[in-house]
């Protein structure tokens, strides 16, 4: 399995596939027993996911790479992980279009989002309440720490609203903006028709996607299901697919072995342990 793994606007394809890959949830459950018998449970309201992997006989430039980042050679902070095989990389609260209002991005008071403010589950319902002199107003959907969604130049990524096209929400085209590793606005990516998914390839330079909305009149709408996915998937939501949101989140190196595989010496054995980093 390939992934991307490195610094935003520096990820590397890693082709090698992990002998193993474990990205199973810490859910942070605990259990409390009665002296009658009885359990009940607590859990954490926020769980960063922890990521295992490991390579046998990985090549020398990938080595290189790896290495480099687990010893925080060219910076501090976390790395960037894109995983090929998730499906949705918004988060899952993100992508249903409930909870906390923070993660997304208004133009000031020109939509007000209702709903999520008062708990985790509760849905957002998007009020339009001006629209800006240009004729419309933008509602963008926020990476949790970076300053937008990493991507690697020559990727595809699939863009869409769903729930806001069959609500009926005054709306451009789908719509992504690319920005560089400075965060420096480079363009946009439009899709060719009003209510279909945009399937985009990332420019040359493009460090960072931000997916949005521009709304072109006001009124208010249930903003439901999005999605952000790698690769082309127009094909599945149009009919009728919505995968659930997985995230991308920013990761931390908190281990790494680094042993020489069998043989001659040219290759290594690697391992990385990462945990999500939550906040900035």
């Amino acid at each position: 399995m390939g992934m991307w793994i490195g610094r935003p606007g520096a990820l590397r394809d890693i082709t090698d596939g992990a002998a193993s890959f474990d990205r199973s949830p810490d859910l942070g459950v605990v259990e409390f027993r009665s002296l009658a018998g009885g359990v009940t449970t607590w859990a954490p309201p926020v769980r960063p996911r922890r990521l295992k992997l490991s390579w046998d006989s990985m090549q020398r430039d990938d080595v290189m790479h790896l290495d480099r980042l687990a010893r925080r050679v060219d910076q501090l902070g976390p790395v960037a992980l894109v995983d090929p095989l998730t499906r949705n990389l918004l988060a899952a609260d993100q992508a249903a279009g409930v909870g906390d209002p923070g993660k997304w991005l208004t133009a000031g008071s020109e939509i007000i989002l209702y709903g999520g403010a008062f708990g985790d589950y509760i849905a957002n319902t998007v009020s339009v309440e001006t629209v800006g002199a240009e004729g419309y107003t933008n509602l963008t959907w926020k990476h949790p720490y970076f300053p937008g969604f990493p991507v690697m130049p020559g990727q595809t990524y699939t863009w869409w609203t769903p729930d806001l096209v069959s609500a009926g929400a005054a709306m451009m085209t789908a719509r992504v903006a690319w920005y560089d590793v400075a965060n420096t606005y480079l363009s946009t990516s439009s899709a060719s028709t009003a209510g279909v998914p945009l399937v985009a390839t990332v420019p040359a330079k493009a460090a960072y996607l931000r997916p949005y909305v521009a709304f072109t009149a006001k009124g208010m709408w249930l903003m439901g299901s999005s999605v952000l996915a790698l690769g082309d998937i127009s094909a599945a939501l149009t009919a009728g697919e919505r995968p659930t949101g997985e995230g991308a989140p920013a990761y931390s190196i908190t281990k790494y072995s680094h042993a020489a595989s069998d043989g001659d010496g040219a290759f290594r054995d690697i391992g990385l342990e990462l945990v999500e980093v939550t906040a900035p």
